[in-house]
Order: structure tokens, then sequence, then C-alpha cells
């Protein structure tokens, strides 16, 4: 349990001393001390008390080490964006709506990729971000709209969009479904998914390309997850040449048999 490491590192970042914070909990400094120094253990009040203090999930605060984080990803937890899938209630999504209040789909270009890893909790950075309509989607839902790079999702093709759907909580990932994953380290990327959250903390990715190998990513290193829904390209997809060939074998194995038939009829 990291507990009594977290309470101490959150408290110094805002700048309090323990009356201060002693004070605002309603309880004596010497149990707050007790507490940072590992020497008394908080009930579920005290736990209930701090989650709402410092806006943090009680896991998050018992499970997690936060002295390990990256002064970015403890930011990003001081403002409500909890990195872990334990708490993701606290998980906020920054959106744009239309003059009737209704969701819009946010598009997210080739150049905005770059600094959507950034942006992505940033309601001034997703504002900016041209917006459209599916009306075929459903207005309960949120939808966002990425555009892809590469050839690790043939047959699906470079520089098309592909939408997805907002995904709140990770552990209803679906395995051998497509997602949309925005990342620390790179970015936006596009793969069918296999969760291993429970077992292990991470989500293997898989490409449709098997030129490309799969790889582990752990929860730490994500930003968010969309559900594939739909795409758009402006590229007619080529024939499938495989596909086409074997057919041609297939037919001429049936003349052969229908030959053989008629000869033995004869």
């Amino acid at each position: 349990m990291y507990f009594k490491d977290n309470i101490k590192l959150l408290r110094k970042r805002k700048g309090r001393t323990q009356d201060d914070v002693a004070f605002a909990l309603e309880m004596k400094r010497s149990t707050l001390s007790g507490y940072e120094n590992g020497v008394a253990q908080p009930n579920l009040k005290a736990l209930i008390q701090f989650s709402e203090y410092y806006g943090i999930a009680i896991d998050t605060l018992v499970k997690a080490d936060l002295t390990s984080l990256s002064e970015n990803q403890l930011s990003q937890l001081e403002r409500g964006y909890d990195i872990y899938v334990k708490g993701s209630n606290l998980r906020v999504l920054a959106t744009t709506v239309d003059q009737n209040n209704e969701e819009n789909i946010e598009l997210v270009n080739e150049k905005a990729k770059a600094g959507y890893a950034a942006g992505y909790s940033d309601p001034d950075y997703i504002k900016i971000l041209p917006t459209f309509k599916l009306p075929f989607l459903s207005k309960q839902k949120k939808y966002r709209t990425f555009q892809i790079s590469g050839d690790s999702m043939l047959p699906i093709p470079d520089a098309s969009y592909v939408t997805g759907e907002f995904v709140q909580d990770w552990n209803y990932i679906r395995n051998q479904h497509a997602y949309i994953v925005v990342t620390k380290e790179d970015g936006v990327v596009f793969k069918v998914l296999e969760n291993k959250i429970k077992e292990s903390g991470k989500l293997i990715l898989h490409s449709l390309n098997t030129l490309y190998l799969p790889y582990e990513l752990p929860v730490s290193e994500i930003r968010e997850v969309w559900k594939f829904v739909n795409y758009i390209s402006s590229e007619v997809p080529e024939s499938n040449k495989e596909k086409d060939r074997l057919a041609d074998e297939v037919n001429q194995l049936k003349k052969q048999v229908q030959a053989i038939q008629m000869k033995l009829n004869l």
C-alpha cells in the first residue's frame, strides 16, 4: 500500500501543512501525522475524506505509487483525470457542443494528431478542432474522428478517417475488437486490442497487417480509448487477388469433376 507516501506527496504539492489538512478534514494533526508516517491505518471514513479532499479515487490513493509518476501524469491526476482504470468515474472528457447543446464529432487530422496526446484534456485545445455530424450515430454517445497513417491496419488504407466511441471504463474493452488508443509516447494508434488489464494491467495491441508484431501497453501509458465505429476513405479498395485466385482454382476443380462425371456416365 502506498497510502502514506501518496497523501504526504499530495499535501506537499499543494503547499499545505499537516495543520492545514487536518483542519480541513476535521481530524487531529497527530492522527494525520500517524497516517503519513504509517503508524496508523485509515478507516473507510478517513479514506473517503482524503479521496474527496484531493479529488482522487480511493483505489489510486491506496494502490498506485504516485511518487513514481512524471510531473505531467501528476498534473493530469490533480486536474481530475485519473490515469488508472480503478476510479475511472473521475476520467473527464473535454468536448464541444453545437447550438442545440448536442455533442459534436471533433476531427483530429494528421496535423492535429501530434499535439492531441498533450492537449486531449484541454478544453481550449479541443474547441479549435474542426467538428461535424454523422446523423446515423447515436446522440447519446460521444464520438471523435482520427486520421490514421501508415499501413499497419490494411486493408483500411493510409490517411483514412476513423471514428470511435468514447470508452469510459477500460475494463469493458473487448478482445479482438478495433480501438483508437491515445498513448503517452506513441500518440494516436489504431489497433485490434487484447484486454489483459485485470491480469497484468496491460493491453496487447495487434495490427491487421501481419507484418507488424503485437506489443504490450501498460494502462499508465494510456490517455484515452475510443471503440471503432466506422471509417471514411477516398481510396477504392484493391481487389483481393488471393481470393480471386482461389475462386478460379475452385472453378477449375469443379469443371474437372464435371468432366470426370460425364466420362463415367458414358
